[in-house]
C-alpha cells in the first residue's frame, strides 16, 4: 500500500463523514462538499493502485518483486 492508496481512503472516510454531518444539520452545502471529497478521495485511490500495478508489473518483468 502506498501514500496515495492511505490518503486516498482517509479522505473517502472524512467525506463520508462530512456529508452525514450535512444531513444531520441540515446543509446541503456540507452535502455537496462531502461527497466532492468522498470523489477525489476514490481518484487518489486509484491513482496509487496504477502504482502499485505498475510497480508489480515492472518487478515481474525484471525477475524481481518489488
Amino acid at each position: 500500500m502506498n501514500a496515495y492508496q492511505v490518503h486516498g481512503t482517509i479522505k473517502t472516510i472524512a467525506g463520508i463523514v462530512q456529508e452525514q454531518a450535512g444531513h444531520l444539520v441540515g446543509s446541503k452545502r456540507q452535502v455537496l462538499r462531502g461527497l466532492q471529497r468522498q470523489v477525489l478521495g476514490a481518484a487518489q485511490k486509484r491513482v496509487g493502485d496504477c502504482q502499485e500495478a505498475a510497480r508489480r508489473t515492472i518487478g515481474q518483468s525484471r525477475g524481481f518483486h518489488l
